[in-house]
């Protein structure tokens, strides 16, 4: 190896997209929808009431507080096994959901799914996924969370993940379109796409990260009167600012962990959907393959 490719091994401060956070009106369309139709696992330890559900996605999960209904400008692109089982699940599921916004579309890449909601959910195929960079061997778990910016703002986005948090970020070209891609760990990516349709309207849902260095983000973002809601081990902030100029580029809250945080690496269980009472064997319950 030459010692010029050890920079392939850098992967910025940010470490992992932990959670996507969207409040919901009705756990049992919820249940239907993440459990059922995209074969993934309420977690069985905590929140287990009916105030709010954790769905856990390999080493991620998405949190569901019960409240009126909070869309993603975007969509979360999720890992979740073969094609074949999803659209299985997904044809099972629809008599529940068909007064809702529930929906599929089949693309040569992905399936695009919509909740009952209307958020969006792009289900990678995960044989496409085990042969490409940065997905290779992974079969479940959140790939990356794109959000839909106004134009213009993708380079002043990048440049301010990498100047606050010290994080692997670049502006590249999509579809005829900037975006700002910046890195999380080994496999996850916040995406910031330039959209000339893109809504300024902001609900209040929100994304999880931990960083390896907690306090240096922290100075810098207090120091321009961006952070609050400082807590042990973890602080929040929502306005992503241009860094030279100040300028407001996109708000969406961020909680920002450390890795000192009870909850950083919980072991999470994520079940096998394709396991029933009728084919059951012992020790396949488990998902394996996790992000």
């Amino acid at each position: 190896m030459q010692r010029s490719d050890y920079a392939r091994e850098d992967i910025g401060n940010l470490v992992l997209l932990e959670h996507v956070n969207l409040t919901i009106p009705d756990q049992r369309l919820a249940t239907a929808f993440y459990v059922s139709a995209l074969g993934l696992t309420r977690d069985p330890f905590l929140m287990t009431g009916v105030t709010n559900m954790w769905i856990n996605v390999g080493r991620s999960q998405i949190h569901l507080p019960h409240g009126d209904a909070q869309r993603l400008r975007g969509h979360v692109g999720l890992i979740v096994g073969r094609r074949a089982a999803l659209i299985e699940r997904l044809r099972a599921v629809r008599p529940l959901l068909a007064q809702t916004r529930f929906g599929w579309t089949e693309r040569d890449d992905r399936v695009q799914v919509i909740c009952p909601w209307g958020n969006r959910y792009d289900c990678l195929d995960a044989d496409a996924c085990a042969a490409s960079d940065p997905w290779a061997g992974i079969d479940l778990g959140i790939a990356y969370v794109q959000l839909d910016v106004p134009v213009g703002g993708a380079a002043s986005i990048a440049a301010f993940y990498h100047e606050i948090f010290d994080a692997s970020a670049e502006v590249r070209e999509r579809n005829g379109s900037l975006q700002a891609a910046v890195a999380v760990g080994r496999h996850q990516q916040l995406v910031y796409a330039e959209t000339p349709s893109a809504s300024e309207e902001y609900d209040g849902h929100h994304i999880q990260i931990y960083v390896a260095n907690f306090s240096g983000p922290y100075e810098r973002l207090a120091a321009r009167g961006l952070s609050y809601g400082e807590e042990a081990h973890q602080y929040r902030f929502a306005e992503l600012v241009d860094p030279v100029s100040g300028t407001p580029c996109f708000t969406l809250e961020h909680e920002v962990r450390s890795l000192r945080h009870p909850l950083y690496a919980r072991p999470l269980v994520n079940r096998n959907p394709d396991v029933t009472n009728r084919n059951y064997g012992m020790g396949s319950e488990a998902y394996g393959g996790v992000v």
